[in-house]
Order: structure tokens, then sequence, then C-alpha cells
């Protein structure tokens, strides 16, 4: 009771509510994650990069990603830790690398490896807000964890809404901001603190067991299915879209709006998505909303290169807004489904698998859309099909068995 009573008296202590604060700090902290591409122009003229390079600097914070979740996983870091310590110390970390970068970074390569480092401590930010949420609001993780992807979304266009406000602004400054909000987001969430659910296991406690343990369960490995083929789809998807809409019409007709603009918009409705898609959990189940979403964005694939040159730009907007709605609506609900179909002491280390594994192939479909894009064009698209493909199908043949 009195853990309960603790937790309680910082929230009411706290400006916003729980869910709502730890939201915000993870829009803030998880802008390191696109910082580089927001400069994409200006390091391509600067570093002679090509958009294979562009890739390589985005598949760097997913490869960091994926050896700090595992590492946060096989070691029970997210289980063993304070939650709010491991978030602001890794928000702190990697706002100093982020700015590295910016400030003293030289060359390609030292940037690779900056980016890299990033990464890591993006494990830090958004597994481990997600079992913040769920410490908080273990009986609403639909809807709580629908909100997060939607900031972790806003996070991610984030750089590019700097990009816009700063227009004349140097790109280290642009880079150089995501690191002031990510230590706004360590000092909302070491003030707000860990929720009264899922407690640390205390010292001398039994072993909750290797959350690898959780792939046994048949409901897990169906949502970890779903969840991989949506991830592949949706980083290749954001790295690639300022490119896609600078080879589209659509930049001819909003002359106003810079590329910036467009992709801001295109990923930024993600959110409204994920938002929506959790207040839809309340007339029907997680599963059905993550499997529309992704039908819906596994359509756009299919279609892009065929609607390309037919649609007007406005409609063409349109498309893409629909697309950049849909292909992170999915995300939040296999995460709920996930953490439901685990056991409560498992929790941080199964999500960081599961972050883990689905990060992994994310390296792969962004440096193939990377890669090809210089030949394929639109048909770009066409490499993320596969991901809804194969997660609808996968997921559907293990519920039924």
């Amino acid at each position: 009771m009195n853990q309960l009573s603790n937790a309680t008296a910082k929230a009411g202590s706290a400006r916003f509510s729980p869910v709502l604060t730890i939201a915000i700090a993870q829009l803030f902290g998880t802008s390191l994650w696109f910082s580089a591409n927001s400069a994409a122009d200006d390091l391509a003229r600067t570093w002679g990069l090509t958009a294979a390079n562009i890739g390589m600097l985005t598949a760097a914070v997913q490869a960091g990603f994926i050896l700090g979740t595992m590492t946060f996983a096989l070691l029970g870091l997210a289980d063993r830790f304070s939650a709010s310590r491991i978030f602001c110390l890794a928000a702190l970390a990697g706002a100093a690398f982020n700015a590295w970068f910016a400030c003293l970074s030289g060359d390609f390569s030292a940037a690779i490896v900056l980016r890299f480092a990033v990464g890591v401590c993006l494990a830090g930010i958004y597994p481990i807000g997600m079992k913040l949420i769920i410490s908080w609001a273990p009986d609403r993780a639909g809807a709580a964890l629908a909100l997060l992807v939607g900031m972790l979304t806003l996070g991610t266009a984030l750089p590019h809404g700097l990009r816009i406000v700063a227009a004349q602004w140097p790109w280290q400054y642009v880079m150089a901001g995501s690191s002031v909000l990510a230590c706004v987001a360590a000092a909302l969430v070491i003030h707000l603190g860990n929720g009264p659910h899922l407690p640390l296991r205390r010292h001398g406690a039994p072993n909750p067991g290797n959350p690898l343990h959780a792939f046994r369960d048949r409901q897990f490995r169906a949502v970890a299915v779903g969840y991989f083929g949506h991830m592949w789809e949706l980083y290749a998807f954001w790295t690639v879209l300022p490119m896609l809409v600078a080879r589209s019409s659509m930049p001819s007709l909003f002359g106003g709006l810079s590329i910036s603009a467009l992709a801001f918009a295109i990923i930024g409705i993600g959110a409204l998505g994920c938002i929506a898609g959790g207040l839809l959990t309340r007339r029907m189940d997680s599963a059905g909303v993550a499997l529309g979403a992704l039908a819906i964005s596994g359509a756009c694939c299919l279609l892009l290169p065929f609607v390309a040159d037919a649609l007007s730009p406005a409609w063409l907007l349109l498309f893409f807004l629909i697309w950049g709605a849909t292909v992170i609506a999915d995300s939040p609900q296999f995460s709920a489904m996930a953490a439901k179909a685990c056991p409560p002491a498992l929790v941080g280390g199964a999500l960081a698998i599961q972050n883990s594994i689905g990060f992994a192939l994310t390296v792969a479909s962004i440096a193939l859309a990377s890669t090809c894009l210089g030949d394929l064009g639109m048909k770009t698209s066409w490499i993320f099909l596969p991901g809804p493909l194969v997660g609808i199908l996968g997921f559907l043949m293990l519920r039924r068995r």
C-alpha cells in the first residue's frame, strides 16, 4: 500500500497525468532517432552523401538499438533496475552523442559510430517508456501505448519540424535542438518516477525466467510475427519518405512547403493514427485494429507505383497521409497484445527482445530500400510489401492453430 500511495502522491504532484508525462518525454527523447535525416540535404552537400549513405546512418541507429535492447533483455536490466533512472540516463547519454555528431564529427565514418551510439541509448528510451506506461496504466495498455507510440511518431517527425522552424539555421543547430529536447525528457521522467505496477524484482527473489521463454506461448508468437512484418515496412518507409516526396509531384504544387514540411506532415499524422487506433479498441479488440492498419498500409505499398503519376499532387498527398497514419497505427496494439500474452515479470525483457528482432529486420529493409531507390523510384514501395503480407498471414495462421 505504501508503494501505491507514494506513486499516487507523485502522480498528483506532477503537472500532467503520468501517462501524458511519459508520452511527452517519449516525444522529446525519440527526436534523437531521425535527427540526422532532417539534415540529409545538408549532409549530402557537405560530405557528398548518397541516398544509400543516408540509409546507412539510419541503419547504424537501428543496429545500436538492437545491441542495446538485446543487452537489456539478456542481462535482465529492464526488469531489475528502476525504469525511470534507466530512461533518464539513456536520454542524457543519447543527447550527448547526438550533440557530438552535430558539433564535432567531421566525416561520415565518425558519424556512423555516433549514430550507432545514439541507437544504443534509444534502447533505454523506447522499450523502457513502454514499461513505464504499463507500470502506470496496465488496465488501459492499448490506449496508453497508442499514445506513447503516437509520441514516438511525432518524435520521429520532430526533426523535420525543427528544420521548418529553423530553416535558415545551420543543420548542426537543428540536430542540437533534439539533444536539448532529450534532456528535457530525462528531467520529466526522473521527476515522475516509477508506477505502482510491475514492481522491481527484489534482491534474492527467484529469477522469473528467461524472457525468451515468452516465445513458447502461441499467442505471443502470433503477435511477434505480426509485429515483425509491421517493422519491415515502417522504418524503411520513414527513411526513404523524404526522397520519395522529392521524386513526386507534390513539391511542385505545394511550392510554399519544403520537402521537410511534407515529410513532417506525413510522418506526424501517424500520431493521430495511433490515437485513433487506441480509441477504436473501445469498440473492437487490438488484433482487429492492428490487422486493419497493416492491411491498409500494405495496400499503399502495392499501389504507390500506379498512383504516383495518375493522381494529382493534392490527391497524392492524401494518399501519403493515409499511408502515414496507418503504417504506425498497428504498433501500439501489437505491443499491448504482447504485454498481455507474457508473464508480468518478463514484460520488460520480452518486449525488449521483440523490439530487438523487429529492428534487426529494419536494418535489412532500410539498406535494401535506400540502395534500390535510385533505380526503382516509386517501385521501391514494393520492397516494403512483404512485411504487411507476412505479418497478416503469419498472425492469422498462428492464432488459428
